[in-house]
């Protein structure tokens, strides 16, 4: 079978190497950038989930679990970094206990090793420098090097017989009676199936294809703060706050990277663009589709408070250092040097609702992952076999 993949991110590499692998599939992947892992992949803090937030029995729970396995795995055969610096949800308050107890209850649920409910002086025993009233212990969360992931994937698509064909945008996608002819560049290839992991881009291809949907990417940008010098001794491996229900997003939070960097942020603003990493980046075009969707426009009546609130943070440091304070009260302003951000392909229905869990589309010959928001990069080889174990994604 002759599938193509459009994008070369973590996600859209594993689905190749999968087809490759495990469907004997002649596989070529399909980008606009001139390197793999360019966008979210290469854009995020580097956490490998444990697991520990998701709804039992959802995608999400179920593949992370499975994905951590895997992706350990992975690392250990090709020297990748990765490392299980384990992590606290910490409370503030005594306010938060109850959450943070359903949070310690899901995490058992869903199988999460090591987990650990402590109190103010257990947590310090743990993270010395963080203060609260309680916290969720989860020794087992780690961190990797995703983009080298992403490198390692792409070299086992083409040593198993396939191509990455980098600077090779899609300009145009036809459905035919025996296949799916594809545009990209300069060049038209044809393949009997096609599977879609364009993240920010998904929705340019779905309306190639007609498949429009009732779910469209609102772009959300995440802006980050890096530690500076001895102030990175402060965190030993990831501080979360315990996340607001209402939202996918984690909150401001502090995170150890794999290259010794610690991270403060991200936030959560609505992007101009849908890769918008500044707000310099303005794409009127691009803008105008995302607040013409009626999705939009009513996840924004709904929580207009919330992004101004995010907006007003972004201007300055002021709020991700109080944020960051709540939990490592020892850090200052000095202390928070701006680093680059990331932009999320955010999936929102017609509700105005935020998606959740992972979702995946048919549309004939064309499958779509309409939303594979975080924990896809950990995710990302257990995302793979799911997708292309369905029976309707590459039936011959």
């Amino acid at each position: 079978m002759n599938v193509g993949v459009v994008g070369a991110g973590i996600v859209g590499l594993a689905v190749a190497r999968e087809a490759a692998l495990t469907r004997g599939a002649r596989v070529t992947v399909l980008d606009k950038e001139d390197r793999v892992g360019a966008h979210q992949t290469g854009h995020n803090s580097g956490v490998v989930h444990a697991g520990i937030y998701y709804r039992p029995g959802s995608l999400k729970a179920t593949l992370c679990r499975e994905g951590v396995a895997l992706l350990r795995q992975y690392c250990a055969e090709h020297r990748i970094p990765y490392d299980e610096v384990g992590k606290l949800v910490v409370a503030s308050t005594s306010a938060e206990r109850p959450e943070l107890r359903r949070i310690a209850e899901r995490a058992r649920a869903n199988g999460v090793p090591g987990i650990a409910e402590l109190d103010a002086l257990a947590l310090r025993e743990v993270e010395p420098h963080t203060v609260g009233t309680g916290a969720v212990h989860s020794p087992r969360t780690a961190i990797a090097d995703f983009p080298a992931v992403a490198r390692r994937l792409a070299a086992d698509v083409e040593e198993n017989g396939g191509s990455v064909l980098l600077s090779h945008p899609v300009r145009a996608i036809r459905e035919t009676a025996s296949g799916v002819k594809v545009l990209a560049g300069e060049r038209t290839l044809s393949f009997d199936r096609l599977i879609v992991c364009a993240g920010l881009g998904t929705d340019t291809v779905a309306r190639m294809v007609k498949a429009a949907g009732d779910v469209r990417i609102v772009p959300f940008r995440g802006e980050y703060y890096a530690l500076a010098g001895a102030a990175k001794d402060l965190v030993r491996g990831l501080v979360y706050p315990v996340p607001d229900p209402r939202y996918p997003f984690l909150g401001v939070h502090l995170t150890r990277r794999i290259d010794g960097e610690v991270l403060v942020g991200p936030n959560a603003v609505m992007a101009l663009a849908l890769e918008g990493y500044s707000w310099r980046d303005v794409d009127l075009a691009e803008l105008g589709r995302i607040l013409a969707w009626r999705g939009t426009r009513r996840l924004a009546a709904r929580h207009w408070r919330t992004g101004i609130r995010e907006v007003t943070g972004s201007v300055g440091r002021r709020s991700f250092l109080k944020a960051a304070r709540r939990y490592v009260p020892a850090l200052t302003a000095a202390d928070l040097v701006r680093t680059t951000g990331g932009v999320r392909a955010q999936a929102v229905d017609a509700s105005g609702g935020m998606l959740d869990d992972f979702a995946i589309d048919v549309h004939g010959r064309v499958a779509l992952v309409r939303n594979a928001p975080s924990p896809a990069a950990t995710s990302s080889l257990a995302i793979a076999r799911h997708i292309v174990g369905l029976a309707s994604v590459l039936t011959s």
